[in-house]
C-alpha cells in the first residue's frame, strides 16, 4: 500500500457496545430474542393472522396500536444487534464468534419473518378505511397499511409462509452467506510490474485502473482463474438462490419473477419499462465512449481489463486527510448541515477504509441506531474512491433526515435510496471539474462516464442475464458453462461489439445475483433520478433546499411516483429517463471533444 494510503481508518463501534462479548451486549442480544417471544405471544394474544374481513372495530385498533409500537420498538433494537454483528462479519470473514452470533440472530429472525407476514395478513385483511379513520397509529403507517392489502393477496398459506421462514437459512440465506463468505477470503496472485504479489480480491480487481495495461491483463486473466476455480461452488449458490426465489414468487401468484419487486422497490411496471426503454436508447452513445476511450488509449478496441483503464491526468493520489477535507468543504457548497453532517462522521469513527483480507469487497452504508450509520469502503486513493466516499456519506446523510421516523416508515426502497448518493456523488464530482485543467477534466469525465456505463449499459446486462437464467432455471440447474454463456449474451446485448474479450464470471463476482430478486436496476433508477433530481437543483437551489431533507425523511412515506411528482418529475414516461441520460451524453460530448 502506499505510504499516502498507511493509517485508513476501521470503524468504532464501541460507541454501540464495548465488544462482543461484553456484558452489555450479551444482555442486549438476550434481551432482543426475548423480545421476538414477546411479540410471538401478543401476536397469539390478538390472533394476528389472515382472517375473514375483519371489522376494525375499538377491540381491534387497540390491538393493532399495541402491536404496532411492540413491532416498531423490536425492530429499532434488533436493526442495532444486526449492524454491530455485521460491522465484524463484514471486515473480517474469519470472525468466528462474530459469524455464530450473526447466525444465532439470523435463525431467530425467522420468527420475525413470520410475525411480518402474518401481521401483514392481519392488517391487510381488515376493513383498513375503517382503521385509518380510528387510529392515528394508521395514519401515520398509511402507507404500510395500504401496501398490506397488497401483501396479503400474494401471501401462501400461513403455514407454508413459516415453513419457507425457516428454510431461509438453511436456503436462500445459508447460499448468500456461501457466496459472501468464499468470496471475502479469495486471494489472486498476479505478477505485478516484476513482482509476484497475492492480493485479497478487492485490491486486485483494483488493478482494473493501473495504468500499465499489461498488470491489468495480468490480473484479469488471474482474477478469471481464480473464478473458474471457485465457480462450481458459486453455480450451486447461484442455483440454489434462484431456485427457492422462483419457487416461492410462483406459489405466491405474481405473474413473473420481476412483479414482487417492482413492489418491493416502490414503482410500478410503466417506470421500469420507460426506463429501460430510455436505457438501450443511450446504448450507441455509450459505445462512442467506449471507442473515445480505446482512441485515447491508442487501441483498436478496449478489452474488458481497459474499461477502467485511466486516461488524462491520474498520477495524483488523494491521501484519506486530502479526500475528506475536500468532501467536508463541497459538501458545505450545498449545506452547512450536510458539511458538518459529514466532518461528524470522520471524526466519530463511522468509516472503515483500509482494503484487507477477510474483508468484502465493494462498498455499502448501514445504519446502526437513529440517525447514525457506518460506512464501509475499500478505498484505493483514486477520484472513484473519492467519489464512492461521497456516494456512502450520502447514504448516511438520508439515514440521518429518516432517523425521525419509526422503522416501518423507514422502509425506503432501493430505488428511492440511491437519491442522497447519487446527489452528494455529483457535488463531489461538479466541485472537482470545476477546477480541473485540461488532463485532469479528461480524467474526472472518465471517471464518471465509467460509473454511468457500469450503472445503465452493464447493470441491464445484469438485469437481461437474470431474466435468461429465471427463464432456465425452471426446469433444471444451470452449469458452469451455461451461466458463463448467458452472462457474455447479457454483456453482448448492452456493449454490443465494444469491448472483447468481455468476462463471463461476472455472475460469481456481483454478490447483488444472491439477493433480492433484480437486484441492480434500482441502482439504474437511482442514478438517473439523483441526477434529475441534481438538475432542479442547480436551476432553483434555494427552492429545491427547502423542501429535499423533507422529501428525504418521507422516502419510506410514498411510491416513487408520488414522491416525483413533488419535483414535478413523471417518471411513468420515457422523457424525463431521457432528459437524465441528455446529461450523460454531453459528459460523453466532452469527453470526445477534449481527445478523450
Amino acid at each position: 500500500m502506499s505510504d499516502g494510503l498507511i493509517g485508513l481508518p476501521h470503524w468504532n463501534m464501541t460507541s454501540v457496545f464495548p465488544s462482543l462479548d461484553s456484558e452489555e451486549f450479551t444482555h442486549e442480544f438476550s434481551a432482543g430474542l426475548n423480545g421476538i417471544s414477546d411479540l410471538n405471544a401478543l401476536c397469539d394474544l390478538h390472533n394476528v393472522r389472515r382472517r375473514d374481513r375483519v371489522e376494525a372495530d375499538a377491540a381491534f385498533v387497540a390491538a393493532y396500536d399495541q402491536v404496532t409500537a411492540r413491532m416498531n420498538a423490536l425492530l429499532e433494537q434488533l436493526r442495532i444487534l444486526g449492524a454491530y454483528i455485521s460491522s465484524f462479519t463484514s471486515t473480517d470473514a474469519k470472525n468466528d464468534a462474530a459469524r455464530s452470533k450473526e447466525s444465532e440472530l439470523s435463525t431467530h429472525m425467522v420468527r420475525i419473518n413470520q410475525l411480518s407476514t402474518r401481521y401483514a395478513a392481519w392488517v391487510g385483511s381488515t376493513d383498513v378505511e375503517a382503521l385509518l379513520a380510528a387510529s392515528e397509529t394508521a395514519r401515520v403507517h398509511e402507507y404500510q397499511v395500504r401496501r398490506a392489502v397488497y401483501l396479503a393477496e400474494h401471501q401462501m398459506s400461513e403455514s407454508e409462509e413459516s415453513l419457507a421462514a425457516e428454510l431461509g437459512p438453511a436456503g436462500i440465506t445459508g447460499w448468500a452467506k456461501l457466496h459472501g463468505n468464499l468470496t471475502a477470503l479469495l486471494t489472486v496472485t498476479i505478477p505485478v510490474r516484476g513482482e509476484k504479489k497475492t492480493l485479497p480480491m478487492s485490491s486486485a480487481r483494483a488493478l482494473a485502473s493501473d495504468p500499465d495495461r499489461d498488470v491489468r491483463k495480468a490480473a484479469f486473466e488471474a482474477e478469471l482463474k481464480v473464478w473458474e476455480q471457485n465457480a462450481i461452488s458459486l453455480a450451486a449458490a447461484l442455483n440454489g438462490v434462484k431456485g427457492y426465489q422462483q419457487v416461492v414468487r410462483k406459489r405466491r401468484n405474481f405473474s413473473d419473477d420481476a412483479e414482487p419487486t417492482l413492489f418491493a422497490n416502490g414503482i410500478d411496471r410503466a417506470t421500469l419499462e420507460a426506463m429501460q426503454a430510455a436505457c438501450a436508447e443511450s446504448f450507441p452513445d455509450f459505445r462512442r465512449y467506449l471507442a473515445a476511450k480505446a482512441r485515447a488509449l491508442k487501441l483498436d478496441k478496449l478489452a474488458w481489463y481497459d474499461v477502467n483503464a485511466p486516461i488524462g491526468a491520474t498520477t495524483h493520489l488523494w491521501k484519506w486527510d486530502e479526500a475528506c477535507d475536500f468532501i467536508r468543504q463541497n459538501f458545505a457548497l450545498y449545506s452547512k448541515s450536510l458539511s458538518d453532517f459529514a466532518a461528524e462522521s470522520f471524526a466519530l469513527g463511522w468509516i472503515d477504509a483500509e482494503p484487507r483480507v477477510g474483508k468484502r469487497g465493494g462498498a455499502f452504508c448501514m445504519g446502526v441506531r437513529p440517525g447514525e450509520s457506518r460506512v464501509m469502503l475499500n478505498y484505493d486513493g483514486s477520484f472513484m474512491g473519492v467519489s464512492t466516499l461521497a456516494h456512502e456519506l450520502g447514504h448516511a446523510y438520508h439515514n440521518r433526515n429518516l432517523a425521525h421516523r419509526t422503522p416501518m416508515q423507514r422502509g425506503t426502497p432501493s430505488t428511492l435510496a440511491e437519491t442522497a448518493s447519487i446527489f452528494c456523488e455529483t457535488l463531489a464530482f461538479d466541485a472537482a471539474l470545476e477546477s480541473a485543467g485540461k488532463e485532469e477534466r479528461i480524467a474526472l469525465l472518465d471517471t464518471v462516464l465509467e460509473r454511468n456505463l457500469g450503472v445503465v449499459v452493464d447493470i441491464h446486462s445484469r438485469f437481461l442475464f437474470e431474466q435468461s437464467v429465471f427463464a432456465k432455471r425452471g426446469e433444471r440447474d444451470l452449469t458452469v458453462a451455461e451461466f458463463n454463456a448467458l452472462m457474455l449474451d447479457a454483456q453482448k446485448q448492452t456493449y454490443g461489439d465494444s469491448v472483447t474479450p468481455l468476462h463471463p464470471y461476472m455472475w460469481a463476482v456481483k454478490g447483488h445475483y444472491y439477493g433480492p430478486t433484480f437486484y441492480n436496476y434500482p441502482y439504474t433508477f437511482g442514478l438517473l433520478f439523483g441526477l434529475g433530481l441534481y438538475a432542479r437543483y442547480k436551476a432553483a437551489p434555494d427552492a429545491f433546499r427547502a423542501d429535499y431533507d423533507n422529501f428525504l425523511s418521507s422516502t419510506g412515506l410514498a411510491d416513487a411516483v408520488t414522491l416525483a411528482n413533488r419535483f414535478g418529475i413523471d417518471i411513468q414516461t420515457i422523457d424525463f429517463w431521457r432528459s437524465s441520460l441528455d446529461v450523460i451524453r454531453g459528459q460523453i460530448g466532452d469527453f470526445e471533444r477534449l481527445g478523450g
